[in-house]
């Protein structure tokens, strides 16, 4: 009984400290886009929307890299010394945070604010030019948005399903160097 309630205090706190960073994480990237969106012009603004879908898409490819991978040969790599190999048993061990941080906290707020900035660019399009058709113009664009989502989502859960191993010890590395690096500092 005992180890079933540590369980369920665990999940508990985990959801709790999930749903904050996802608030804090949602501010932040959502202020940084809506202050840049405005103040640029819009090729710009399509930039910094195809970056933000390319982020969703990249974070998701490694959600499900790190539910795909296997812990035997990451735990050979992490005996043999290889950087970022201990990261990634680790990413492994906790795949499924790691997934959720991935797949729905910066995957979710990728798709919200990249919806947010290609709302953004349609009005100022359309305030720019008011002959154009508002309706047909706001329904391509979402489209648009829409299908770079999802066919690259597809893309990237392909490459991950056949190179999870490799993501996971390259996410790992990255890991490592932030820890490195902050270790550093202190």
């Amino acid at each position: 009984m005992v180890k079933g309630k540590k369980s369920s205090a665990k999940i508990r706190n985990w959801i709790i400290a999930i749903t904050i960073w996802t608030f804090l994480i949602a501010l932040v990237i959502s202020f940084v886009s809506e202050i840049i969106v405005v103040n640029v012009n819009l090729i710009f603004a399509a930039i910094l929307l195809i970056l933000i879908i390319f982020i969703g898409v990249f974070f998701d490819a490694i959600g499900v890299a790190v539910t795909a991978a296997t812990q035997i040969p990451l735990n050979s790599m992490s005996s043999k010394r290889i950087k970022g190999a201990r990261e990634a048993v680790e990413l492994v061990k906790n795949a499924d945070r790691v997934a959720n941080f991935c797949n729905d906290v910066i995957g979710d707020i990728t798709g919200i604010v990249s919806g947010a900035i290609g709302a953004a660019i349609i009005f100022r399009l359309l305030t720019g030019n008011p002959t154009m058709e508002d309706t047909l113009f706001s329904v391509i664009i979402t489209g648009l948005i829409a299908a770079l989502t999802v066919g690259g989502k597809a893309l990237g859960k392909n490459i991950a399903l056949k190179n999870s191993n490799l993501i996971v010890l390259k996410s790992g590395f990255v890991v490592y160097l932030f820890n490195y690096i902050f270790r550093r500092r202190r």
